[in-house]
This record gives structure tokens, C-alpha cells and sequence, in this order.
């Protein structure tokens, strides 16, 4: 089984143009997450996917293998899907250009989900959600399980609703990396950008809309997405 890690790296961001270049410590922040996906022992090859000269040039700049994809993908998964068009792998990890932070093991785990259960297409990681400030962010994605660990919604709301204020409720936060089967990908693309992709702005929902089953692995390791400059003093400072 060949595992493929694509770290799909775009330039234009609505929040914070250019994120990926964005300096941590004399270093891209796209070049810490590939230096984190290198470590992956579940991964045989590790591609970043640019839409911009101005990454691929920064890419190639420290030795990465990188490729140049449409400007017109509306997420990063069509994105992934355009350059497995031109690559073998059984399963493809989706690794954010935007989480300097994730751990190794974290997408080793995703990829280990996939093969223990044959009837998910994708696979993608959770956290329990403890901080208020976090639950009522919109940037802060929360995801409701089955249990079974497969994912039965994603939402910037907080869901489930607590009518009650129930103390039992667990909250679940999404950390945004996947792993899909390569024929998952190519059915993807073909498919229409979903009423609730285009309503919560989620690209996973695309896939949950259309009937794909989307497992969840646990973890207790913390990440930041870096969506805003202040997400990036936040990573500074921790990696300081």
C-alpha cells in the first residue's frame, strides 16, 4: 500500500493573503509543515501542491517536491485531486499548509484508520473542546460523532446545541487534515459543490452531503490553524 502526503499550498487567503510564506523563526510556515509530514512514518512520498509561482519558488527553494495546480480549485481536495491525476497511491493524505504545528503521529494515525476499516473513504482528526472562547469561535470548527466514531456533521456553530446545559456533552473540535482512498479523490472532483459546503464554507461536507462516511481518530495533541495574523503570533510564540 503506497501512502501519498499532499500539502496543498494556495496564495490567496480572504483572511491573510500569502499565509503560507508567512516567517516562523527565519523559516516559511510551509516549510515547518513539511518538515513535520517528513517525519511521518506511515508516508512514501510528500508533494506540495502551489497555485503560485512565489510558493513553488519558496518550495523548491528548501529541496521540497512540488508541483504547479489551477489557480481555480474551489478547495484544497480538488486541489489534492488534480495532482494524483499524475501520481500512484492506494491512500492520500491532505496535509494543511496552514498547521506548522501538527504532530507526525497524528497523521500516522489517519492513515492507520483507513486501512483498518475498509468502508471509510476518508478518514480526519478530532479533539475534545474545552475552552469556551474556542466552542463560540466560527473559525474554530466543531464536529458532532455517531458512536462509531464516524463524523455526522461539521459546523462553525456550536453543535450539538446544549438546551439543557447539560455538564455530560462532550464538544469535539475538527483539526483540518485528512486521509482519503485515491478513488474517493477522483469521485470528489466530479461532484458538485454541496448546499452546506457553500453555506458553512467546509469543503468536508461535500463529502458527508453526497453520502461518503467520514471516520474521526481522537487526539489529545494540540494544533493551530494559522487563519489570521494573530494565529500566527500564537504559533511564534509557542515554537519560541
Amino acid at each position: 500500500m503506497k501512502t501519498v502526503g499532499v500539502i496543498p499550498a494556495r496564495w490567496a487567503s480572504q483572511r491573510f493573503e500569502g499565509k503560507v510564506l508567512a516567517d516562523i523563526k527565519g523559516k516559511p510556515m510551509l516549510q515547518h509543515v513539511w518538515e513535520r509530514a517528513r517525519e511521518c512514518a506511515a508516508l512514501n512520498d510528500l508533494v506540495i501542491a502551489c497555485d503560485d509561482e512565489r510558493i513553488l519558488s519558496a518550495a523548491l527553494q528548501f529541496n521540497a517536491k512540488a508541483v504547479m495546480t489551477s489557480k481555480e480549485h474551489p478547495s484544497g481536495t480538488d486541489r489534492i485531486a488534480e495532482v494524483m491525476q499524475s501520481m500512484d497511491g492506494d491512500i492520500v493524505v491532505n496535509i494543511q499548509g496552514d498547521e506548522p504545528l501538527m504532530a507526525p503521529g497524528v497523521i500516522d494515525s489517519l492513515v492507520q484508520a483507513l486501512a483498518d476499516d475498509k468502508t471509510c473513504s476518508v478518514a480526519t482528526v478530532i479533539k475534545v473542546l474545552t475552552n469556551t472562547a474556542e466552542l463560540k469561535d466560527p473559525n474554530v470548527v466543531k464536529v458532532v460523532v455517531d458512536g462509531e466514531m464516524n463524523a455526522l456533521y461539521f459546523s462553525r456553530s456550536i453543535i450539538p446545541f446544549n438546551r439543557d446545559n447539560d455538564k455530560d456533552i462532550i464538544y469535539y473540535k475538527h483539526l483540518g487534515v485528512y486521509a482519503y482512498r485515491k478513488e474517493f479523490l477522483s469521485a470528489y472532483r466530479s461532484l458538485p459543490k454541496s448546499n452546506l459546503e457553500k453555506s458553512e464554507r467546509l469543503e468536508q461536507l461535500r463529502a458527508l452531503e453526497f453520502g461518503y462516511k467520514i471516520k474521526t481518530v481522537l487526539t489529545d495533541q494540540e494544533t493551530i490553524g494559522v487563519d489570521t495574523p494573530e494565529d500566527l503570533k500564537k504559533v511564534i510564540k509557542l515554537l519560541s
